[in-house]
């Protein structure tokens, strides 16, 4: 669909009706070339992208004609009464008919990490998704307790099919590479019409016929064209995404290669992005002391404190897991607890074994003959255990149920007295954790009496468990990689203030001070709408929590509308809209949702945070590539372009046919423009700031450069044409092989003005460059090819011009290579350039300068 496409289907179609048959079929070859290119590179992303895909079919528990089946999910229809046990994932949405304690983890909806309490009282209509406690959701997974629901929608009815259909309805914009592109190519037509124009205009004036000013328009269109533009930008991206995927991020089309280097913003994700995405036991609040739980288990000096083994005790004692194993999570240092049951369950389990206390043991000494269930009114739930010599009762619960039904706390002499004083204390303690985005257990137990003993009077408060999703550990490098480069960081989460704010701190979002919005201030928000003190509240804020998936949608839209380029990452349901409505979407490959991996222009298959960093980085690289063989391809089609057009202004055969061009254009320039692409980049590309979201490929500096080598290209082909056929008299069909040979050439050669200014001739980014020398001499050999061999040069009209005209073309093609290095080493060319930025003032929106 680009420009540069159809103006080579308009060049092929005017070669036919010239009866130019076979410069049309080159044309028709170029562009299959490059669709078949971008094609095959983007089938493969798919086929790997389908390759995530769980195929598995969910079954599911129903009650249906008086009596218990099981069904294939997709066959649930309303009104039909599922059955849900721990460990089930949910496959409708159900209004909950009974429930006896179920606990689910809805964080692939609301980006909540910990398991929501679940009961069938009817619920306020309004009530926020995240507080529907009479819902269980298609998607959620039940960690604890059992009940039954009847299914109320499904398919796209459900809560997962409404944010579907939000991430499908979004649409995604255009890339920045594909913009710029389009404006190179729209400004290209309109230079190659006005070109043939003119000249055919002087020929007919000139008394020459119409269809050999056709033939010339034809030529100057095939020079103005770099017809090589879209195959190398379509490889060096292919290269690109390759290279990408090799770091474990992969991309499902080409233009999100250079996309991704040209990032502004990250809005990412809080679950499963940041953390961890798994509950873990941060620290123990004891009577007078706190105990950290680090990835080796609290301080050897605290480990056989009496009081924080009591607290792992009630904590294993107290719960319905099981601890199979834990794995080491290479990513991220720490092993991961692996078992069945509550995630918060299980973390409390883990924190024993790292503490040197196996589950299993105190479990067998002590083992539970009575289970409370959770109280969804106290907030608590008991066990009663039976020892060597009594029974005992293990609580846990929220502090502000627990505390108040203890008589007594546990201190360093043991047992004693709770006062209120001390009561006030622990509740303040409990709150500040909370604050501080923990959420906090208290721990208690007492000597029962018998099993009709009420479990929730005469407690002994023994500490709070303080329990986190832990924030990756490769997390604050990145982030601090991305204010290395000028990026800006912002999170976007379900969860709570306190627990978003505190991993935005640990992250090192915001840099410092930064400002919390929550989702309820944003309930009406429209990104056209908002007016300007709002706009720039929001704007400035670092982290948004409690945010629904519309409202990441509008805030990806409220940021777009103020120019930036967005980077989404993601992993939940929740997220699919924002990722689809962003430049690029990121998902995570291992831990996120099927509809995530489907919205997101990427992957990141190892679900790391930093590979993210190098996406960006390989961005960056691949548009400094582009603009560099851009203005390659354009010096050496301009000088294509000033040859045709300044020969036929001054009354001279042309010295160039259309095939001819077409020749160099595919063959001589292509491959040095591929290698250029291939360059290893800067090693500071990611320590400046990202380069504002419309600039052009090519910006002043460039056109200039382009004009300057362009024109020394133009003087060394004019020279070797006249010399050839005004002064030795050569005919005119020899003289055009001269030029043909000397035009090749110097175009070759003119790579090499291709380096830093600042760089040294000999040794550069470009002579470093393995590739180039490659590719100059596959073209030294094809062009030696179209001039001995007979059929190609029959085709091409090149006859033999003999020795002397070989190497008068050689001669007049080191004239660019030698001046540009003395521009380039006096710094002519930057001056030069400076100068024309200051005088023309061209910009975005300005025209290129004429020939």
């Amino acid at each position: 669909r680009s420009f540069l496409v159809w103006l080579l289907v308009g060049a092929a179609a005017l070669s036919v009706l010239v009866g130019d048959a076979a410069e049309s079929v080159a044309i028709l070859i170029v562009i299959a070339i490059n669709t078949a290119i971008g094609f095959a590179t983007e089938l493969r992303a798919t086929r790997s992208m389908e390759a995530l895909r769980r195929m598995a079919s969910v079954r599911t528990r129903i009650r249906r004609d008086g009596r218990i089946q099981e069904v294939d999910a997709e066959e649930l229809t309303l009104g039909d009464v599922v059955l849900l046990d721990a460990g089930d994932v949910v496959t409708a949405d159900l209004r909950l008919a009974t429930s006896a304690a179920i606990y689910a983890d809805e964080s692939v909806l609301t980006g909540e990490s910990a398991p929501v309490s679940k009961n069938a009282a009817p619920m306020a209509a309004e009530a926020p998704l995240a507080e529907r406690a009479s819902m269980a959701y298609k998607g959620a997974s039940v960690t604890r307790g059992s009940g039954e629901g009847v299914v109320v929608a499904v398919g796209a009815n459900t809560e997962l099919g409404r944010i579907n259909q939000l991430a499908q309805a979004a649409a995604p914009l255009a890339s920045p590479l594909e913009r710029r592109l389009d404006r190179l190519g729209s400004r290209l037509i309109w230079l190659t019409v006005g070109l043939a124009a003119v000249t055919a205009l002087i020929g007919v004036v000139q008394g020459r016929g119409w269809i050999e000013m056709v033939e010339t328009a034809i030529a100057l269109a095939v020079a103005a064209v770099p017809e090589g533009l879209p195959v190398v930008a379509t490889l060096c991206l292919a290269r690109g995404m390759l290279r990408m995927a090799r770091k474990e991020a992969l991309l499902s089309r080409l233009s999100a290669v250079e996309t991704m280097g040209a990032t502004t913003l990250v809005l990412t994700d809080k679950t499963g992005t940041l953390t961890q995405n798994r509950m873990t036991v941060a620290r123990y609040l004891l009577d007078d002391f706190d105990v950290d739980l680090g990835p080796e288990g609290p301080p050897s000096g605290v480990v056989d404190d009496p009081r924080l083994i009591a607290a792992l005790e009630v904590g294993v004692l107290c719960s319905n897991a099981t601890l199979s194993d834990a794995s080491p999570d290479k990513a991220n240092g720490p092993p991961q607890p692996i078992g069945v049951g509550d995630p918060m369950e299980l973390a409390l389990l883990f924190a024993a074994r790292l503490s040197g206390r196996e589950p299993e043991a105190i479990a067998a000494a002590r083992p539970e003959i009575l289970e409370h269930a959770f109280d969804p009114d106290l907030k608590a739930m008991a066990t009663l255990n039976r020892g060597e010599d009594a029974l005992s009762l293990s609580v846990k619960g929220a502090p502000e149920s627990v505390v108040e039904r203890c008589a007594r706390e546990l201190s360093a002499d043991g047992p004693c007295a709770l006062t209120e004083e001390a009561r006030a204390a622990w509740l303040s303690r409990a709150r500040q954790a909370a604050g501080r985005g923990y959420r906090v257990l208290a721990l208690a137990y007492k000597t029962a009496r018998g099993e009709d003993d009420d479990p929730y009077e005469g407690l002994t408060l023994v500490g709070l468990a303080c329990l986190a999703d832990p924030l990756r550990l490769d997390v604050p490098r990145a982030i601090a990689d991305c204010h290395r480069a000028g990026l800006r960081v912002v999170m976007l989460t379900g969860d709570h203030a306190d627990t978003a704010a505190e991993i935005a701190r640990q992250a090192g979002i915001g840099e410092g001070a930064f400002s919390v919005i929550e989702g309820r201030a944003l309930s009406d928000f429209d990104p056209e709408a908002v007016g300007p003190a709002d706009r720039q509240r929001i704007l400035a804020a670092d982290v948004f929590a409690r945010v629904s998936p519309e409202i990441k949608l509008q805030l990806a839209r409220l940021y777009q509308r103020e120019g930036e380029i967005i980077a989404m990452t993601g992993d939940g349901v929740n997220d699919a809209p924002a990722l689809r409505q962003a430049d690029i979407g990121v998902a995570m490959g291992r831990r996120g949702s099927e509809v995530a991996r489907e919205a997101a222009d990427m992957v990141l298959t190892n679900d790391a945070f930093p590979t993210l960093v190098e996406a960006m980085r390989e961005g960056r690289v691949i548009f400094d590539n582009i603009r560099k063989f851009v203005v390659y391809l354009m010096s050496c089609n301009l000088s294509e372009v000033l040859v045709v057009g300044l020969a036929i202004g001054l009354g001279l055969p042309a010295p160039l046919a259309p095939l001819q061009i077409l020749f160099l254009n595919l063959v001589t320039d292509v491959l040095p423009a591929f290698a250029l692409g291939l360059s290893e980049g800067d090693a500071g590309v990611m320590k400046r700031p990202p380069r504002p979201p419309e600039e052009p490929i090519v910006d002043a500096r460039h056109w200039t450069l382009i004009a300057v080598l362009g024109g020394l290209i133009t003087i060394a082909t004019l020279g070797a044409f006249l010399v050839a056929y005004l002064s030795w008299e050569k005919p005119a069909e020899q003289a055009v092989t001269v030029a043909f040979v000397a035009l090749a050439l110097a175009q070759l050669w003119n790579v090499f003005n291709l380096r830093a200014p600042e760089s040294e001739i000999a040794d550069n980014e470009v002579t470093r460059n393995p590739y180039i020398w490659l590719a100059l001499a596959a073209c030294f050999g094809l062009t030696a090819l179209a001039l001995w061999w007979s059929p190609l040069a029959d085709l091409l009209s090149l006859p033999w011009p003999g020795r002397d005209g070989v190497w008068l073309a050689v001669a007049f093609s080191l004239l660019p290579l030698a001046l540009g290095q003395v521009l380039l080493a006096t710094g002519a060319v930057t001056r030069i350039a400076e100068f024309a930025s200051s005088r023309l003032a061209l910009s975005e929106t300005a025209s290129p300068p004429s020939a």
